[in-house]
């Protein structure tokens, strides 16, 4: 370029630079810093500690907003040495640099560039001003100078330097202090020695320069920053190259990752605060690694917690996979839907108890049973394959029996049950009568979360209420899902180390030192392990198994799920009580005897105790051959022989037009006692023989005992498509 172009152009940057209009508009400092967006979204507990960080802007590696007091002196030294001696000095534009710089291009003399921080920072903040490929143009460089000088005007020294030092962008994507020291060196800008300092102000020179470059150009800083030491640079060469080998920092870090993944998909701003607890969350993500480790050799990898705060619905921890122990570490294990085995059978107890088919005293039959399905024969099995006599529902709930659930769910109803577990927060895929009496066994499929919240509900006197994450709920809605006096009596069966005994022993891993209520589950053929259970304060939910559906290997239900939740119990309430919740109105508790067959020599069933009841529902002995006691064994004897024999289902009837609509019948014929008629819900005969006057559509027809329970279903379509008017 001519050098007297060169002095033009540098004059008219003069001129134009004095006469800018004091009155123009720069932006705020507060505007540049709330403007300023991180690469990552950082996941902070409800106490502002840093849990995760999540990359989220894969185009640009930025960091968190560094305060300058937050920033190593030792880097501001080295960036104003190399980037700008008089920065304190001038206004904005170093009127000295510019004519340096204009004389050594006329003389064709090497020197520093004229450009101060300012005027940097100005290029950076206004997009018309950055440097392109071929450098900045006159006007780009006359723009560059008037907002150097508004900023001056407008801002601190201080504030130019921060939003300088956290917006210059340096090697390859990093932009801004924080990134540029976490990735290169491994630490927060506010430890940053001079050595580390003197390459980050190289860096700023030539970004993307190569290592031997940059180590010069570093040495130079470091032997400005140390006038009076003797500055040794042959090692810095080999310094350099290393740190510049470091790509990035971790794009995910920390001890909540699906967390943050949630957050990142619910576009949340870029930081945000939850719910969780910091030393909680620590001590859950450590003790699910250390056990599953244990359980390595029974082929069991994967693993989830979740911890609620029974008052509020706060997600208090959230550990969603076993990371790297399992081959499923993205899988958020605490929202995937599992099979929950025998955890859903207090809600299903509950439901009996309310509806006042059982009471806690109620004898149930623990014996082999075949059950009749549209599927075919359906044969429960206790986890031991071992089956207990008549037993109490204390026992059969504590002990977590399969086959006097079964005959619960007779009584109360796959749809019924279905029903009560959408209104808990437990919505299934399917209706009640898709799943049958396995239902009572967890064949559906739920989720940790959405079970853990309903076991809240117990804890709550059956009110349920939703979870939340991040925020804060002022009021809380809730509803009451179940009667609190069932809730009650249930959480009192799960407290009772005795009613659990026969299965779990009187000392085992599920007793704790303070009040709790606890259910442990288990899915077919060992694919999941589940423990559930609350405190007076805090509900806490673990599931352990495999993602690819393998089973594992002799896990039971005190030897997977159920040591993590009794840990993370044992940490909640290392320094904090938990009391019995205290009885709602209309419970009576009084004395229950448990004899056989009506005699009293025969040896007592279970030991005589204090047995809670709904008002009207106790009494106080209970036989097994007492009527009261036989309902479930009568509607089991009457569900295996009761059965629609004609018309099978999916028949197709067409009306015959040659004969009137009032004239026609369709006859239905069906084996067992008792029983009753229904066409699309709504009853229309009684007995084994009906005779229904069809009408076009598609018809649901079930046949049902005397108490209303569905013994069996068929559908049917009736097509009347010509049928004639005449009568």
């Amino acid at each position: 370029m001519d050098n007297r172009l060169v002095i033009c152009q540098i004059f008219a940057i003069f001129i134009i630079a004095i006469q800018a209009d004091n009155t123009t508009a720069a932006p705020r400092f507060e505007e540049v810093r709330s403007a300023f967006q991180p690469s990552d979204v950082q996941i902070l507990d409800k106490n502002g500690e840093l849990l995760h960080s999540l990359r989220a802007d894969k185009t640009v590696r930025r960091g968190q907003w560094v305060a300058l007091a937050d920033i190593s002196p030792a880097l501001r030294t080295a960036m104003l040495l190399s980037e700008d001696k008089r920065f304190y000095e001038h206004s904005g534009v170093d009127w000295r640099a510019v004519s340096s710089a204009a004389w050594g291009n006329v003389w064709n003399t090497k020197t520093r560039g004229a450009s101060t921080i300012t005027m940097q920072l100005a290029g950076l903040l206004d997009e018309d001003l950055k440097n392109a490929a071929g450098g900045r143009s006159v006007l780009q460089k006359v723009g560059q100078t008037v907002s150097a000088q508004m900023l001056e005007r407008s801002w601190r020294k201080d504030q130019i330097l921060e939003a300088y030092l956290n917006n210059v962008p340096f090697r390859g994507e990093m932009v801004g202090i924080d990134a540029l020291s976490r990735t290169l060196f491994g630490k927060a800008a506010h430890g940053l020695d001079d050595r580390e300092a003197a390459v980050t102000a190289a860096l700023v020179r030539a970004p993307n320069a190569k290592a031997s470059a940059v180590a010069q150009r570093a040495c130079g800083v470091l032997k400005v920053m140390q006038p009076t030491v003797k500055t040794e640079c042959m090692g810095l060469d080999l310094y350099v190259t290393a740190a510049l080998q470091r790509k990035e920092f971790d794009a995910s870090s920390g001890i909540a990752p699906h967390v943050a993944r949630r957050v990142l998909s619910s576009g949340a701003a870029r930081t945000v605060t939850t719910t969780l607890r910091a030393p909680l969350q620590r001590f859950a993500v450590q003790t699910l690694s250390q056990h599953l480790r244990e359980l390595q050799s029974r082929n069991v990898q994967d693993g989830a917690i979740v911890v609620l705060d029974n008052a509020t619905g706060a997600v208090l921890a959230w550990v969603g996979s076993s990371g790297e122990l399992g081959r499923a570490g993205e899988v958020d294990f605490v929202t995937a839907l599992r099979q929950p085995g025998s955890t859903l059978k207090p809600f299903l107890y509950a439901q009996a108890i309310a509806e006042r088919r059982l009471t806690a005293a109620s004898l149930l039959e623990d014996a082999p049973t075949h059950i009749q399905t549209a599927g075919g024969l359906y044969i429960p099995q206790n986890y031991d394959h071992q089956f207990k006599g008549w037993v109490s529902v204390r026992t059969a709930l504590g002990s977590s029996l399969n086959v006097p659930a079964v005959r619960a769910l007779v009584m109360v109803s796959p749809d019924a049950f279905a029903k009560q577990l959408g209104a808990l927060g437990l919505p299934l895929k399917e209706a009640g009568d898709f799943y049958g009496y396995s239902l009572a066994l967890g064949s559906a499929e739920v989720s940790l979360l959405n079970l853990t919240n309903a076991y809240r509900s117990l804890a709550n006197g059956g009110r349920v209420s939703p979870t939340f994450l991040t925020g804060r709920l002022e009021a809380v809605s809730t509803t009451q899902a179940i009667d609190p006096r069932a809730a009650f009596i249930v959480s009192d069966i799960l407290s009772d180390t005795n009613a659990r005994a026969r299965t779990f022993g009187s000392d085992s891993v599920l007793s704790t030192r303070f009040w709790s209520a606890v259910k442990t589950g288990t899915s077919k053929d060992m694919r999941d392990n589940w423990a559930v259970g609350y405190s007076q304060r805090y509900s806490v939910g673990v599931w352990v198994g495999n993602a690819s559906g393998a089973a594992m290997w002799d896990v039971s239900g005190t030897t997977g799920a159920a040591p993590i939740w009794a840990a993370v119990m044992q940490f909640l309430h290392k320094n904090q009580a938990s009391k019995a919740p205290t009885a709602p109105a209309n419970l009576v508790q009084t004395q229950a005897q448990f004899g056989q067959n009506g005699s009293p020599a025969a040896p007592a069933l279970e030991a005589t105790r204090q047995e809670w009841f709904l008002a009207g529902t106790e009494q106080p002995i209970f036989s097994a051959n007492i009527a009261t006691n036989k309902v479930a064994a009568q509607a089991i004897n009457t569900l295996a022989t009761a059965k629609i024999i004609t018309p099978i289902s999916g028949t197709i009837i067409a009306l015959d037009p040659d004969i009137p609509p009032n004239r026609q019948r369709v006859s239905f014929e069906a084996r067992g006692t008792n029983l009753a008629w229904l066409i699309d819900g709504k009853p229309f005969a009684k007995g084994a023989n009906a005779k229904w006057l069809p009408w076009p559509g598609r018809h649901v027809v079930q046949l049902v005992d005397a108490k209303g329970v569905k013994l069996d279903e068929i559908l049917l379509e009736v097509r009347g498509a010509g049928v004639r008017s005449k009568l």
